[in-house]
């Protein structure tokens, strides 16, 4: 028996994006984000985070210092009676930065690496999946991976690039919206 998952991309669904978010006094919580995680828990999905974290590569920030900010953010969700199953992140840039991780690789979105990883780790039907991001690389990222059901939340991203191209993307204004699509 497969699991169904939710994958949830990090800065800007599950915490406010003021730009490479390292720090725990910056990390701003969205409005809505532990009753959407409650109601897919509810509904029997497991919750990943799915993010890039190209600060790693620039220079920003360590590993050690994303790791233990994502320590404090799964406590924070535990606090709320919700579980995240794993973070998955990618420290890589393709282009830009000034350590080993300037690379191209397959981790990062809109490459489906990371969810691939999920799906193998945990056994999670993709099929029965929904992601959750606010950038048009999420829905690539999602479409790669066969995932389905896709949830594109409006930020300043989301004009950057036509999500048309896309197809079978649900675009909602505010995350809180999203849960109407949890199943």
């Amino acid at each position: 028996m497969m699991d169904k998952a939710l994958f949830l991309d990090r800065d800007g669904i599950i915490n406010v994006d003021h730009g490479y978010v390292h720090k725990i006094e910056d990390f701003e919580f969205v409005d809505g984000i532990f009753d959407l995680c409650q109601l897919a828990a509810a509904k029997g999905y497991k919750i990943f985070v799915i993010t890039n974290q190209a600060g790693i590569a620039r220079g920003y920030y360590d590993k050690p210092t994303f790791e233990a900010l994502s320590q404090w953010m799964v406590e924070e969700f535990a606090t709320q009676g919700i579980t995240i199953a794993k973070v998955y992140y990618c420290p890589h840039h393709p282009t830009k930065g000034v350590n080993e991780f300037v690379m191209p690789c397959t981790c990062r979105k809109p490459e489906p690496g990371m969810i691939m990883q999920a799906q193998k780790e945990f056994s999670i039907s993709l099929a029965q999946s929904i992601f959750i991001g606010d950038k048009v690389s999420d829905m690539q990222a999602a479409a790669n991976a066969g995932i389905k059901s896709r949830i594109l939340v409006d930020s300043r991203y989301t004009n950057e690039s036509p999500v048309e191209q896309i197809e079978g993307v649900i675009r909602v204004n505010k995350l809180n919206q999203a849960s109407q699509f949890i199943k």
